[in-house]
């Protein structure tokens, strides 16, 4: 058997670090804070937005997100949720999430999934994104 194609086992530790990331990107889009959001990506980030937008290092996630985050029109609210995680090494793990906005004309998903690298302090980053909206039908 291909050494490379066993499953990575993760500790606690690494998945409640992974759900951490998770939640506060959950939390910084509730509160709109753009800042709190670009704290969670690696300096060499790879971003691409649900309508296809591809944004390459932080600079260029940076002057994105200031001006979509603060200026978004919701009536509703947003829940991330993590849906599946698979670790491609110890230090680098594919994260699907489930991202759902509630409004009053009904709930809209979104299917992000996050590549996050484990840095040398331990903390998790996002250092790969795509996100893609759900359509029904």
């Amino acid at each position: 058997m291909n050494p490379e194609a066993v499953p990575i086992e993760a500790d606690a530790a690494d998945i409640e670090a992974i759900e951490h990331v998770v939640a506060t990107v959950e939390r910084t889009q509730r509160a709109k804070d753009a800042e709190g959001f670009l704290a969670l990506f690696h300096p060499d980030a790879l971003w691409t937005t649900a309508h296809g937008k591809v944004l390459l290092g932080l600079d260029a996630i940076a002057a994105f997100t200031r001006a979509v985050v603060p200026a978004a029109v919701r009536d509703g609210d947003v829940t991330y949720e993590v849906a599946h995680t698979r670790f491609l090494r110890p230090d680098v793990a594919a994260v699907k999430v489930r991202q759902v906005y509630h409004s009053a004309e009904g709930d809209t998903e979104g299917a992000p999934l996050y590549v996050m690298t484990r840095q040398a302090d331990g903390r998790r980053l996002l250092h790969a994104g795509q996100n893609t909206e759900v359509r029904i039908g």
